[in-house]
């Protein structure tokens, strides 16, 4: 064989075994590419997840956060509502009744009152203070006179007692178990409300 046959040979074996080789290899590139460009695309798919979720997550942080706020709205509302009808309750309430005979208990200005004591009167918010035996158990009436000495225990809440406000120169005392309407000038008795306590 001469030598330009060799080569030919030698140049097509080459060429029979190059040709395979060199398609696998763009074979390898190709593969590589579309494995990068997946990969990309799966990042750019998980980048584009975590936002929706993060979208999705402040939205509803939003609305749990209005929610509560009208809650807390909604609350604070009943507990206003409650108090309002509470007050009303004790208004109506807590007042002084001939019905019920512990009206006096637990209210402040009978923190001292220990009953009756012979001797002495009782006054609401001013403590027990002494009298004259004729007036011990005395029985009040309107048109007589309240002495000196006993008008200035005034009643501090009419309202408690239900009673109207004293008119312009009237004070309501207390004058042992009874309340008396009086003329502060003269110590005329306008009207009684006998036997509180």
């Amino acid at each position: 064989m001469n030598r330009l046959t060799k080569a030919a040979v030698v140049a097509l074996a080459l060429a029979t075994t190059a040709a395979p080789m060199m398609a696998q290899a763009q074979d390898h590139r190709g593969d590589r590419r579309e494995w990068s460009h997946d990969r990309r695309d799966d990042h750019r798919e998980r980048r584009q997840d975590r936002r929706d979720d993060r979208r999705e997550w402040r939205q509803d942080r939003r609305e749990d956060r209005r929610e509560w706020r009208q809650d807390r709205r909604e609350w604070r509302q009943d507990r206003r509502d409650d108090r309002r009808e509470w007050r009303q309750d004790q208004r109506r309430y807590d007042r002084w009744s001939r019905d019920n005979h512990n009206w006096w208990r637990g209210r402040p200005e009978f923190r001292d009152y220990r009953g009756a004591r012979n001797g002495y009167w009782y006054a609401p918010g001013h403590g027990y203070y002494r009298v004259e035996p004729r007036y011990y158990g005395y029985r009040w009436r309107t048109g007589a006179y309240l002495p000196p000495a006993y008008r200035s225990y005034y009643v501090n809440d009419p309202y408690f007692y239900n009673l109207r406000p004293a008119p312009r120169g009237y004070r309501y005392v207390h004058a042992g178990n009874d309340i008396l309407l009086i003329a502060v000038a003269t110590g005329l008795i306008a009207s009684v409300l006998s036997d509180v306590y």
